[in-house]
């Protein structure tokens, strides 16, 4: 059992560096689209014709995958949390790569994501043994998981439908909330599948199995809603901002989803229970701390001709008088005759 929760460790962590330093690339090429006037956030996709972000996605997908036998080895109240290294590397990148400087408030919001995560994980329950799909299936049509899985999909409904068009290049929690709540449907999925295929390695086919393709289109569908509006947030906010706060919103919904339908937390002390309870709150206060330093990203400004701050121009007549050009007034459509006048005389 600790060998499988110490490799499930080892691949979190792989996972989280990839994850991170996917987040810069892919915000690198994100840039790049927006500079040819097709960006994300306007509901563009010319950033699909950018090399660098299918470099992000690739490195991605390799976290991803990472991430996906992780799954397999130890619990999701376990591998999740690591997710907090992927703060701290793209933070980092984005410092020195997208000079979206992080304030030393900034690395202390790091320092208390660590903090928490460390609490969450010394204190996580242990993997439950489970010899099929069957059993998971049993454990997804339960009656209070179900009502999550209602709950969770209307609500993304109103974020799509309803926040998303009004205050969704505004309000950072919209596309963030959209990707954290659908994510934890893809871990409950994700994790079904790798006991599938585990289970299939070891001689007892899975695949036969309805329920295990129902997973996989569940994950499949989720996993497209989650980067399409990944790509968003990431186009629109600070990548420093956006990372923990998807970070702390998608631990907590996959933790609780994960407590619903696996029971993650049956058996447990009150002591660990409250322990865990203190590592959530420390890395919220961590994300929060983060937000507060939230410098906006510049607008993009695509119009070569237009000055980049006020201007006052003072111009001179032929009498010598100064004449005064505001901002809102128009050109002075006098002046070259003025001075060719007077440069003739």
């Amino acid at each position: 059992m600790y060998s499988s929760n110490l490799t499930g460790f080892i691949l979190a962590l792989t996972s989280s560096a990839f994850i991170g330093s996917s987040f810069i690339i892919k915000k690198k090429g994100l840039q790049r689209a927006s500079l040819n006037g097709s960006p994300a956030s306007g509901g563009g996709y010319g950033y699909l014709r950018q090399p660098l972000w299918w470099l992000g996605m690739v490195t991605m997908i390799v976290g991803e995958i990472a991430n996906f036998v992780a799954y397999v080895y130890a619990p999701a109240v376990l591998v999740t949390p690591l997710g907090a290294l992927s703060i701290i590397v793209s933070a980092v990148l984005a410092h020195f790569m997208l000079n979206e400087k992080l304030q030393k408030m900034g690395m202390l919001g790091c320092l208390l994501c660590i903090v928490g995560s460390t609490v969450i994980v010394l204190h996580a329950p242990q993997e439950k043994s489970l010899s099929s799909v069957q059993e998971i299936w049993l454990m997804a049509v339960q009656p209070a998981f179900l009502l999550y899985t209602a709950s969770a999909i209307t609500v993304v409904i109103f974020l799509i439908v309803y926040c998303a068009p009004r205050y969704g290049q505004t309000n950072i929690l919209v596309y963030i909330g959209i990707c954290s709540i659908i994510g934890s449907l893809t871990v409950m999925s994700i994790k079904a599948i790798g006991i599938a295929i585990r289970l299939t390695l070891e001689g007892a086919d899975q695949f036969v199995q309805f329920q295990t393709w129902i997973f996989t289109m569940v994950a499949i569908s989720c996993i497209v809603t989650q980067l399409n509006y990944l790509n968003m947030a990431l186009d629109t906010f600070n990548t420093a901002v956006v990372s923990p706060i998807y970070y702390a919103l998608f631990t907590s919904f996959t933790i609780l989803a994960s407590a619903i339908m696996f029971k993650d937390y049956s058996g447990q002390s009150v002591s660990s229970i409250a322990s865990e309870l203190c590592g959530f709150i420390t890395v919220l206060s961590g994300t929060t701390v983060l937000h507060s330093t939230r410098e906006p990203d510049p607008p993009v400004n695509t119009d070569l001709y237009t000055p980049l701050s006020p201007k006052v121009s003072w111009y001179f007549q032929g009498n010598g008088e100064p004449w005064k050009q505001k901002e809102e007034d128009g050109p002075p459509f006098n002046l070259i005759t003025v001075i060719r006048q007077d440069h003739f005389k």
